[in-house]
């Protein structure tokens, strides 16, 4: 086991359902509230937390989401169906294992959503060329469509800020973005994002970090 994965955060037990309680988790409580908080200082006594820029985070993803969330009340799906889509379609050959690593939620959860995604013709499972105990992910054409849909009224979004805010603004927003993922992780998220791994057994016709046949 490397040391990153040592370091890594237990999965949350059901993140499927983001307003249930933790206490409602049908897996058990939620190993998040017993985290420790390494890396990070303890704040002074006198030391307000910055609670504008928690909130504003707060009320950002707030509506972030809710745009998407629109879309997918159409088809019955929940967020956790809007990020199995976004990440196979951004890297089609993407394993289950390697979706959990980036997801961090329990097996249980994603089976759940996989199977319905998979029965309803979102996405497709083959298997593995170099490790037939692989299951390899991508999108059908309904679910790349689908996945499309939802990434273009987040990007809408996204664009009207930078428009308002002013397009210098990118570098320093990005860079306080990854400044807020664990140390551990941003080397790995970071190369992710660029279009690199996790695909490791994307033979056959599928390419990892989004690139198309």
């Amino acid at each position: 086991m490397t040391q990153a994965a040592r370091t890594r955060p237990a999965p949350i037990p059901d993140a499927a359902n983001e307003d249930a309680p933790i206490g409602d988790s049908p897996v058990g409580d939620s190993p998040v509230r017993d985290l420790p908080e390494a890396g990070y200082s303890q704040e002074r006594p006198d030391q307000e937390p910055n609670y504008d820029l928690i909130e504003l985070l707060f009320f950002a993803y707030r509506d972030f989401v809710a745009d998407p969330d629109r879309i997918l009340a159409e088809y019955g799906f929940g967020r956790a169906h809007h990020r199995v889509l976004h990440f196979v379609d951004r890297h089609p050959g993407l394993t289950i294992a390697e979706l959990l690593d980036i997801l961090r939620i329990t097996k249980q959860s994603l089976n759940r959503v996989l199977k319905e995604l998979i029965e309803q013709g979102y996405i497709a499972q083959r298997t593995g060329t170099s490790d037939r105990r692989h299951r390899l992910l991508t999108c059908t054409p309904e679910g790349r469509s689908l996945a499309q849909r939802l990434a273009g009224v987040q990007g809408q979004r996204v664009r009207r800020a930078l428009a308002e805010a002013g397009p210098a603004l990118r570098g320093p927003a990005s860079r306080f973005l990854l400044a807020m993922i664990e140390p551990q992780e941003r080397e790995a998220v970071s190369r992710l994002i660029a279009g690199g791994e996790p695909a490791a057994d994307a033979a056959g016709g599928a390419h990892a970090g989004g690139a198309r046949p």
